[in-house]
């Protein structure tokens, strides 16, 4: 029995930056050795053990056949007779080929200690095409390495090119697709996921609605960048520089389905595209399974951007509507990530990315004066709870009309 250090933590490790978990690979052993040590055997696919003492994952060295289409669709071996470098060349990306044995020399039978030294994401070899979850996990792996220069070399994209060509990234289950975008949504430069899949055409396969954003003009005055599938990617990086929240990048991604949709014969004016964004969002939202808050985040951003964009010009009314239908004063924290996705939706521009966004901040104040109302406020005795919403409305619109005032004052 001989066990190896293998996948992440060795390239983590080449690459000089902090390892955060360690995967093992057991050569030389069956099920029962390990069971027989105290390892706890968990997961159904192939055999995988626990250690006893540091809880970390040992997987037995293992080969894989293609039996059907899609993720799911392999059988396995995991005889004892089969090799660290068997295991090894089954593997995804060369980067996460290599392995260290207990003396930890490097084993590296793909050559992968020197596509780390030149940048490189290249498969293993033509199995990669077998496991279209794959062409996700090399976009995840583009973004996340983006910036120590990593990119998929033209044999890669060609093959995943190929893989969607071939109806196998068809296959991919909605689990699986929204796991792998939300890992990316919280990692860095999550736009660069997106311009993989888009280069590779499994955009349009996995998520059509974004694709379609691609190649649709709008005005230059505004948008000088024009296309709004670019700055639909611009707005994504702009939001993963203003905050690690997965949720408001999510927002920034989809606030602007519904510009796909306009007709031919008004572009590149996209009037109602709001209304049609928050469609799209519920429609993306039916076939992925997103969490809520980040469902409710990106209709709230679909629906409302154009009115925080136009702070300046609303009435204290409108003003009051937005904040009333984000809900601002039961739930100030999605408020400010409202706020927040809509500054990246504004910087997401040619020459506008370091531009100041005043509007956020007016908001912002507008939000904390009508907070200050309560029913406390008032008499209340003999009043019905609607008579009683009338009255709060009323004075947060007094608050919000006096901040608005105060505002539009000329300086003295």
């Amino acid at each position: 029995m001989e066990v190896y250090l293998v996948g992440g933590a060795v390239r983590d490790e080449l690459l000089g930056i902090p390892v955060e978990e360690k995967d093992w690979c057991v050569t030389g052993a069956t099920p029962d050795d390990l069971k027989q040590l105290g390892y706890r055997q968990v997961g159904t696919d192939f055999p995988v053990f626990l250690h006893p003492e540091t809880g970390e994952e040992y997987a037995l060295a293992r080969t894989e056949r293609k039996t059907g289409a899609g993720y799911h669709g392999f059988s396995f071996e995991t005889s004892a007779d089969i090799t660290i470098e068997e295991d090894l060349r089954r593997r995804d990306l060369t980067i996460n080929a290599m392995a260290r044995d207990r003396a930890a020399n490097l084993i590296d039978p793909c050559g992968g200690a020197a596509d780390l030294e030149s940048r490189r994401l290249r498969h293993v070899s033509d199995a990669f095409a077998e496991d279209p979850v794959r062409v996700l996990r090399v976009a995840r792996f583009a973004a996340r390495f983006a910036e120590l220069g990593f990119n998929v070399v033209a044999e890669t994209l060609q093959l995943m090119a190929q893989m969607v060509a071939d109806g196998e990234v068809n296959t991919l289950v909605p689990d699986r697709v929204w796991k792998e975008t939300e890992a990316v949504l919280g990692g860095p430069n999550p736009q660069v996921f997106f311009s993989v899949l888009r280069e590779c055409g499994a955009l349009k396969a996995v998520f059509p609605e974004i694709d379609a954003l691609f190649g649709v003009p709008q005005p230059a005055k505004w948008h000088p960048e024009i296309d709004c599938g670019v700055h639909m990617l611009m707005v994504l990086e702009q939001a993963a520089k203003i905050s690690d929240d997965a949720e408001i990048r999510f927002a920034a991604l989809v606030h602007d389905l519904g510009k796909a949709t306009t007709a031919k014969n008004i572009l590149p004016a996209h009037r109602g595209h709001e209304q049609r964004s928050v469609k799209l969002v519920n429609q993306l939202a039916r076939r992925l399974p997103l969490p809520t808050t980040f469902r409710d985040l990106g209709l709230l951003v679909a629906e409302f951007h154009g009115h925080c964009h136009n702070a300046f010009e609303l009435k204290p009314a409108t003003v009051l509507k937005v904040l009333e239908r984000t809900d601002a004063f039961r739930r100030p924290e999605r408020f400010e990530k409202f706020l927040l996705s809509c500054e990246a939706d504004a910087r997401g521009r040619i020459g506008f990315e370091d531009k100041p966004y005043p509007q956020a901040a007016y908001f912002r104040e507008c939000w904390q004066a009508a907070s200050q109302v309560s029913a406390g406020d008032f008499d209340t005795d003999g009043l019905r709870g609607a008579q009683i919403g009338e009255l709060i409305y009323k004075a947060r619109l007094c608050a919000v009309s006096a901040m608005k005032s105060n505002r539009d004052q000329p300086p003295k």
